[in-house]
């Protein structure tokens, strides 16, 4: 990353504002959330279509937002979502053939809305709705960042087909969750995200109790939040092990030792996926999915040095960060080894923030990781994907996420590989960069 400055004067369209370019100086903006509040034109976009819930409200609410959600996503409790995880995605795989030509992206989102709608309404979205949920989403990102880039609204008013598609998906997935809500209230209760905030209402736990429409923004932050981004961390995962034979053939061999006969991993598995985790992480440093954020100052304020207006905006790109030499040696390089146990400095830990920092992290962290991990060891340990004949990687297109979005590869069963591999044992892989 160029040497511009820890802190560089910017413009978004017709207003100044400010990105924070070093890490230190990220971390002491996110440990002053008070000062440095959830704010800007991404944020404000984003309300309008979330509601009042945890990634969007200012932060007097946010802590007891966060306290309510906590308990669900907690790492005791991650454990409990292994099994419907690796459920999930052998589902999403049992279907292909070897030599299939297959579509990575759409595949990663339909395991991540499946996962993230079980974990928020258990069993309440059978196949097609699911299936609704996550085409309404793509629509959805899509048109996000335009949205947030543009600041004449009533362009956004007009009825162009790519408005109209958007409407329609944003009134789509509401409806969806509202018909969600409106079941459960008819049937049985279930120890999950949506019967938490059930009771929440009834102000069980010594809280005020909180609104119908609290609850649907709830589930509308969490379905936002939870399918995209660790849908395109695993193409992405795909994509960069394709490309980096030395990286993929050492994970094949840790799960072969780990799962052995392509056993479906369990929670008891994780801490020995160890090599798999920090392909996850690399792949999380090399292409964030989350890769801008904004803060908007509650007062005027300093940071290195240089005063703030109140009500300024103040971006900072993990994947910028992610990039930076002084923090990661060859940054542009997919280096799994860089997270393995005892190899990881204090410089990259501080440097590495793909899901934020402070008490405004993202609260589903930790399942974001295990997810990720066991998702790519259920796959992983049935097929290998490879890139299609003539593939040329794409140059990053971001829109308020980062990552391949129609990916498609074909697919090699693992018992052909395995046994390809222990002809050319020994053999070393191209690591192409």
């Amino acid at each position: 990353m160029p040497a511009y400055g820890d802190l560089v004067e910017i413009r978004l369209g017709p207003q100044r504002a400010w990105m924070v370019c070093h890490p230190e100086l990220v971390h002491e903006m996110l440990k002053d959330p008070h000062t440095f509040d959830k704010g800007g034109p991404l944020y404000d976009k984003l309300g309008k279509l979330m509601g009042d819930g945890l990634v969007t409200c200012r932060q007097p609410a946010h802590r007891e937002k966060r306290r309510l959600l906590q308990s669900g996503f907690r790492p005791s409790h991650v454990a409990t979502y292994a099994n419907l995880v690796s459920e999930e995605a052998e589902s999403v795989c049992r279907a292909w053939s070897a030599g299939q030509a297959v579509r990575v992206s759409d595949a990663m989102m339909a395991l991540t809305t499946r996962v993230i709608s079980r974990v928020l309404l258990s069993d309440s979205l059978d196949d097609t709705t699911a299936a609704e949920v996550r085409d309404c989403l793509t629509v959805i990102v899509r048109g996000l960042l335009v949205r947030t880039a543009v600041p004449i609204d009533v362009l956004f008013r007009l009825p162009t087909p790519a408005n109209r598609r958007y409407l329609r998906a944003v009134d789509r997935l509401h409806a969806i969750i509202d018909a969600a809500i409106a079941d459960r209230r008819r049937g049985a209760s279930h120890d999950d995200v949506l019967g938490t905030l059930f009771a929440a209402t009834r102000g069980e736990g010594g809280t005020a109790a909180i609104t119908d429409q609290e609850v649907h923004d709830h589930l509308i932050t969490l379905l936002l939040t939870g399918v995209e981004a660790p849908a395109l961390c695993l193409a992405d995962a795909f994509s960069l092990l394709a490309r980096h034979p030395e990286a993929e053939r050492r994970l094949h061999a840790e799960l072969d030792a780990v799962l052995p006969g392509g056993r479906r991993p369990g929670p008891d598995d994780l801490p020995h996926l160890v090599y798999t985790r920090c392909v996850v992480s690399e792949t999380l440093r090399h292409t964030s999915p989350g890769w801008l954020f904004t803060r908007l100052t509650t007062k005027e304020t300093e940071l290195a040095g240089c005063r703030l207006p109140r009500g300024a905006t103040v971006l900072y790109s993990p994947y910028l960060l992610h990039h930076d030499p002084s923090s990661f040696t060859d940054p542009d390089r997919f280096l799994p080894d860089r997270w393995l146990p005892g190899q990881v400095t204090a410089v990259q830990r501080r440097a590495m923030m793909p899901f934020s920092a402070g008490s405004r992290k993202c609260l589903g962290d930790e399942f974001s990781m295990a997810e990720a991990t066991l998702a790519l060891a259920t796959i992983a340990g049935r097929w290998r994907l490879r890139h299609l004949p003539g593939h040329v990687e794409p140059k990053p297109r971001p829109a308020i996420t980062l990552g391949p979005r129609s990916l498609v590869m074909t697919c090699d069963p693992m018992a052909t590989l395995r046994v390809s591999d222990s002809r050319t044992a020994g053999g070393s892989g191209v690591d192409n960069a």
